[in-house]
């Protein structure tokens, strides 16, 4: 990513709080959901017009951030020492935000909605800006946990999705799990579709008291587990990844820069999952991804159901040439009613074509944006 000297004024902030009707109910260990409620955060400078988008839960599920604590934020605290100012660059905005603890889901909002702007203004796409070298990339599908029409988990209903799913080309399939529902979904993946690309997500849902579950795993030939322990765990994790064979790889654990570096010293890791909103924005993430390529670390790139506006910048990250695996960046359609961008972003055999146009690549639907806002403040 290009840091050098911009002097960007930023003149205007519109920060929106909406809501998107999932097709299907999605499923993990920490919930289940039918909307999401993410928030579109719009740019406007010097005549130039940007979106970024901060994947905001109505509720702390999955980090301790809501779409409420993120507006607040963004409204209250980011806006003010922005708005009219001379922003010389990403890090310049970074250093700008540091007063602020955390809250890294609220900072992506704005954090992609300049680099949009940026890429858009060097008249260059938002993969290049980056330095993304790729021109598609491979692309997973993650299933969450299936249930019948009683509402009782339904290993079958998964078997059907999951054979859905590889007719369609996806590159990897990647099943949520949870205590009482681990080993089964996975033997019953195996034996329905021998070995495709296989890896399982545990959204920190078990202890190390669990071992015994996760040696039985390694005998799936897994891809890797994600998150198997605590969302603020590094050291358990070094004690799980040393008694058993299948890579662990890392999600809520690492939020920083710093939170990488310490979790690849100790071995607590093979594999990272960088999930741009997660650990603040494109520039982190960026950074995140070129350290992890100097220690040898693959990385792929997460998602956090955004709409299509966060899958824009999701798939410029993933153009980047050390995210070797599938990334989770999903076809609007197989997750929204309707969403913000048209055409909708779409699958062509299990890969997405990534954008060359300048800025975001996409056009947004200004229309559907008004009528899925429920909350919005405009700050100038």
């Amino acid at each position: 990513m290009d840091i050098s000297l911009i002097k960007m004024k930023i003149d205007e902030i519109e920060i929106r709080c909406v809501k998107l009707d999932l097709v299907n109910p999605f499923e993990t260990s920490f919930g289940r959901f039918v909307d999401r409620h993410p928030i579109i955060v719009k740019l406007k400078s010097e005549g130039m017009v940007s979106y970024g988008e901060a994947p905001t839960l109505i509720g702390p599920f999955y980090t301790s951030e809501t779409t409420e604590s993120a507006f607040h934020i963004l409204r209250d605290y980011i806006a003010p020492v922005i708005i009219r100012k001379e922003i010389k660059s990403p890090e310049d905005l970074h250093n700008r935000l540091s007063f602020i603890k955390g809250n890294y889901i609220a900072k992506s909002g704005i954090d992609t909605a300049l680099c949009v702007m940026l890429a858009q203004e060097r008249d260059e796409s938002l993969s290049k800006f980056l330095g993304g070298n790729k021109d598609k990339i491979a692309v997973g599908v993650s299933v969450g946990i299936q249930r019948d029409e009683k509402g009782k988990m339904s290993i079958d209903k998964l078997v059907e999705i999951v054979g859905r799913y590889i007719e369609e080309s996806y590159q990897r399939i990647k099943l949520k799990i949870k205590p009482g529902y681990d080993i089964e979904p996975v033997k019953a993946i195996r034996n329905a579709y021998g070995n495709v690309p296989l890896q399982v997500d545990a959204n920190s849902s078990y202890t190390l008291s669990d071992i015994k579950i996760f040696r039985e795993l390694d005998k799936y030939n897994l891809i890797l587990i994600e998150q198997p322990l605590a969302y603020d765990d590094i050291v358990d994790h070094r004690k799980l990844q040393s008694k058993i064979n299948t890579p662990i790889c890392l999600d809520e654990s690492i939020e920083t820069l710093d939170d990488a570096r310490k979790a690849i010293e100790l071995g607590s890791t093979k594999i990272i999952n960088i999930k741009l909103a997660r650990v603040g924005g494109l520039y982190h993430a960026v950074l995140i991804h070129n350290y992890c390529q100097d220690k040898n670390i693959p990385v792929w790139c997460g998602g956090m159901v955004e709409s299509a506006i966060g899958q824009s910048h999701a798939i410029a990250l993933a153009s980047l040439p050390n995210f070797i695996f599938p990334a989770d960046i999903g076809p609007s359609e197989r997750y929204f009613v309707d969403d913000f961008i048209r055409p909708f972003i779409s699958l062509e055999k299990g890969y997405m074509n990534v954008p060359q146009k300048p800025g975001l690549g996409f056009e947004i639907n200004e229309d559907f944006l008004e009528k899925a806002t429920f909350k919005k403040v405009i700050i100038n």
